[in-house]
């Protein structure tokens, strides 16, 4: 037999409390805030098509194809058909300041980073003895065995022992610095001798360099990068003043 509760909004409140989460739902109100008022000082508008296709988008995202499947995402997140207007406006006005304030940088910055968004395909081992990781390496320098066979053998992780170690299209500055040197000095395809750091010792196979392109893509995740180190010092200049009771 089901049985009713009722929540209120002090109930609410208070599990944001006590789940800890106070500093993230600020840091999201002062971003809201800085954003709107950057975009009005800077006369940036939205066009009532540009709301209607970036509604679309999220409907898309959300996987909401009918109106009803809408009305019930809205109901389950307590929202009204003005919250779901502000969400698409803020979405929106966020993405045109943002080109606004950073689309001219988009290449200098690119120029001057270009490094940064280099990347490597590789697998990797991660072993705990020096003395196996060089006895594997040179193992399968000699074809005495494949890097798969050592990663099958070797990885505890399920799902990374089933791709061979694969670790995907890794970016130079998401990689530790001992490790990016050794990457990119690399002449693809090629096994890299162990690489010691606090994790352990590292059996790298680089499959391949990837150069980088500035196209769409990376051009709007520069802008993105641009626009959240930028939005980061405006919060940080506020001194807040917290009233919950």
């Amino acid at each position: 037999m089901s049985q009713n509760i009722t929540i209120i909004k002090e109930d609410i409140l208070r599990e944001i409390k006590l789940s800890c989460k106070i500093p993230e739902v600020i840091e999201q109100i002062i971003s809201r805030k800085v954003i709107i008022s950057s975009a009005v000082e800077a006369g940036i508008t939205i066009e009532p098509k540009e709301l209607q296709h970036a509604a679309d988008q999220i409907r898309l995202v959300n996987n909401l194809d009918s109106a009803d499947d809408t009305w019930k995402w809205l109901e389950k997140h307590s929202l009204s058909l003005e919250d779901f207007e502000n969400i698409v406006y803020s979405s929106l006005i966020s993405g045109k300041l943002a080109a606004h304030l950073f689309s001219e940088q988009v290449e200098p910055y690119f120029f001057e980073h270009q490094l940064d968004y280099s990347a490597a395909v590789m697998y990797q081992v991660i072993l705990d003895s020096e003395d196996l990781a060089l006895e594997l390496f040179y193992a399968i320098k000699e074809d005495e065995i494949s890097f798969h066979d050592v990663a099958h053998k070797y990885i505890q992780d399920v799902e990374l022992k089933r791709s061979g170690g694969y670790q995907g299209i890794v970016r130079r500055k998401d990689m530790k610095p001992e490790i990016s040197a050794a990457v990119f000095a690399a002449n693809p395809p090629q096994i890299l001798k162990p690489i010691v750091n606090s994790q352990g010792y590292h059996l790298i196979l680089v499959e391949e360099i990837i150069q980088p392109i500035l196209d769409d893509k990376l051009r709007y995740k520069i802008i993105t990068e641009l626009f959240a180190e930028w939005l980061k010092k405006q919060i940080d200049q506020f001194e807040i003043e917290l009233i919950l009771d």
